[in-house]
C-alpha cells in the first residue's frame, strides 16, 4: 500500500478518536484529563499529516478493532469488479456516513406521523419525492436493496400457485421473491442474441394461460441483465404486459443511478433500483417506485389491532415493515443523489469509454465478447479462452498468473484465477484510467507471447 494512502487512513482514524473524546465528555467541555488526551491526539494527527505530506513514515495502524483489514482497493487500484463499480461512494456520501453512521441517527427529529418518508430534518421526505421524479413515477420508497423491492411487490400481488413471468437471465433474488410469496416463476426464453423480446414475452404469457388456465399476476424483467448486461426489449415487454392487463415491474438494478430511466415512458407499474449497485450508496440500499394506481395496495397501511391492548399502527406500511433505511445507509444515498442525477446524463460517455476498452481487448488475438457488441452498458462478459487462457494451460500459476499480472499493475476486481469467461465493469473510470487499463491488458498479452493486432 502507498504510504500516503496508509497515512490518510491513519489520519482519519486519529480524527475519529478525537471525535470519541467529544462524545465521552460533558456538554460543558473537557475536564483536565480529557484536555490532556485531546492535546496528545492533536499532536499525533499533526505527526501523521507531516508523514502524509512528505510521503514518509511507516504503517502504524494495519487493522481495525484488531482483526478487520483496512479496505483500500478504491484508493490504490483500478477496480473492475462487475458489481462494485457504480456503488463506489461519492466524497459527500463518505462524509454523510461519518456524520450519520449511528444506528438511529435519522430519527433525531422524527415526529408524528412517525414514519421514515415523513421526516423533514434531514430532508428525507423531500428525498422520497425527488426519487419518484427521478424515475418519473408517482411514489417512491427506499428499501434495503433491490431484492426487498421485488419482495414488496410479490408480497402484494402474488398468492400461492400464481405465475410470475421473469427472464431466462433473471437474478436469483427475483426467484426468491416469487418463491417467498408462494408463486411460481415462468421464464421467457432468449433469442439467438441472448435478448428477451416483447414477442417472446407474449408467447410465454399465452403458454402460461394454456397450461394453468389463468394469466400470470406479474411480469418482472431486467432492463440490463446481470449475466451479459444485454439490453432487453423493455418498452415492448411493458406494452405486452399491459395488453394482457398484467402489472409490469421494471428491474433497474443496473440502470437506475447510471443512466436516465423514465418509468412511465417504459410502461412500468413498478421501478426497482439498487442503491449499493448503481446509486453510489452504502449497502443494503435501493428504491421502489410505483404509479398512483398501486399505492393503496403495494404501500397499504396496517389495519391490525391488538386483541388485548387494542393497539393500532395505522400509518405504518405493511410491505415496508414500518420504516426501512436508517442511519448512514440512507444518508449516503441522499448525499450521493445530486452526483447520481448528474452522472446519468453522461451515460453515453461511460458507454463510449467501455467500448474503447473492449475494442482494445479484442485486438488481443483469441479474445471475444459474449455480451452484445458494440456495448450498450459498461458491464461486459468476455471470453479469453483463446487468449489469456492459452497461457494458463502451461503456466505454473495456472489462471492465477493473470490476476498476478493485473494486480502488479494496480488492477483488481477480475474473478481470481479466471481466464476463460468472466465479467468486468468499467463504470466511473476516467479516460486516463481506461487507457491505462487497456494498455495493461495489452502489456500482459505481449509479455506472454500473445499476438496483438496493431
Amino acid at each position: 500500500m502507498s504510504i500516503r494512502i496508509q497515512k490518510t487512513f491513519e489520519a482519519l482514524f486519529a480524527l475519529e478518536e478525537i471525535r470519541g473524546l467529544f462524545r465521552e465528555s460533558l456538554p460543558t467541555g473537557f475536564d483536565p484529563a480529557e484536555e490532556a488526551a485531546f492535546r496528545q491526539k492533536i499532536a499525533e494527527v499533526k505527526a501523521i499529516l507531516a508523514d502524509l505530506e512528505a510521503g514518509t513514515g511507516t504503517p502504524k495502524v494495519t487493522k481495525i478493532a484488531g482483526s478487520i483489514d483496512i479496505r483500500t482497493r478504491e484508493e490504490q487500484s483500478i477496480n473492475i469488479q462487475p458489481i462494485q463499480a457504480a456503488g463506489r461512494l461519492t466524497t459527500e456520501a463518505r462524509k454523510a456516513l461519518i456524520s450519520y453512521g449511528d444506528g438511529y441517527s435519522t430519527c433525531d427529529a422524527c415526529r408524528k406521523p412517525f414514519r421514515l418518508d415523513k421526516i423533514s430534518k434531514p430532508g428525507i421526505a423531500e428525498f422520497h419525492a425527488d426519487l419518484a421524479k427521478f424515475v418519473n413515477m408517482d411514489h417512491a420508497r427506499v428499501v434495503p436493496g433491490a431484492r426487498r423491492g421485488f419482495q414488496a411487490v410479490t408480497g402484494t400481488l402474488v398468492n400461492k400457485g400464481d405465475s410470475v413471468i421473469v427472464s431466462a437471465l433473471a437474478h436469483y433474488t427475483e426467484f426468491l421473491a416469487v418463491e417467498n410469496a408462494g408463486g411460481v416463476v415462468k421464464e421467457v426464453p432468449l433469442n439467438a442474441k441472448n435478448i428477451v423480446t416483447g414477442e417472446a414475452t407474449a408467447l410465454k404469457i399465452e403458454e402460461v394461460k394454456r397450461e394453468t388456465g389463468k394469466l400470470p399476476v406479474l411480469v418482472m424483467i431486467d432492463h440490463f441483465d446481470y449475466q451479459f448486461a444485454n439490453e432487453h426489449e423493455i418498452k415492448e415487454i411493458g406494452k405486452v404486459a399491459h395488453q394482457y392487463d398484467i402489472p409490469f415491474l421494471y428491474n433497474g438494478a443496473y440502470t437506475v443511478g447510471v443512466m436516465p430511466v423514465d418509468g412511465k415512458a417504459i410502461g412500468a407499474d413498478f421501478v426497482v433500483g439498487s442503491g449499493h449497485k448503481s446509486m453510489a450508496s452504502v449497502a443494503p440500499s435501493g428504491v421502489l417506485a410505483m404509479t398512483d394506481e398501486w399505492l393503496p395496495k403495494a404501500l397499504r397501511t396496517t389495519s391490525m389491532v391488538g386483541d388485548l391492548t387494542k393497539r393500532k399502527f395505522g400509518i405504518k406500511e405493511v410491505e415496508m415493515l414500518g420504516c426501512t433505511l436508517m442511519g448512514g445507509t440512507l444518508l449516503s444515498m441522499m448525499a450521493s443523489f445530486p452526483t447520481v442525477k448528474a452522472r446519468t446524463l453522461k451515460w453515453d460517455e461511460e458507454v463510449k469509454r467501455s467500448n474503447y476498452f473492449i475494442d482494445r481487448l479484442l485486438k488481443i488475438t483469441g479474445s471475444k465478447v459474449l455480451s452484445e457488441y458494440p456495448r450498450k452498458h459498461t458491464l461486459t462478459k468476455v471470453d479469453t479462452t483463446g487468449s489469456f487462457d492459452t497461457v494458463a494451460q502451461t503456466h505454473k500459476r495456472r489462471g492465477f498468473y493473470f490476476s498476478d499480472e493485473l494486480s502488479s499493475r494496480g488492477i483488481v476486481g477480475e474473478f481470481a484465477g479466471a481466464t476463460r469467461t468472466w465479467k468486468l465493469n468499467t463504470y466511473g473510470l476516467s479516460g486516463k484510467k481506461i487507457r491505462y487499463l487497456a494498455d495493461a491488458f495489452t502489456e500482459v498479452a505481449e509479455k506472454h507471447g500473445l499476438a496483438v493486432e496493431k
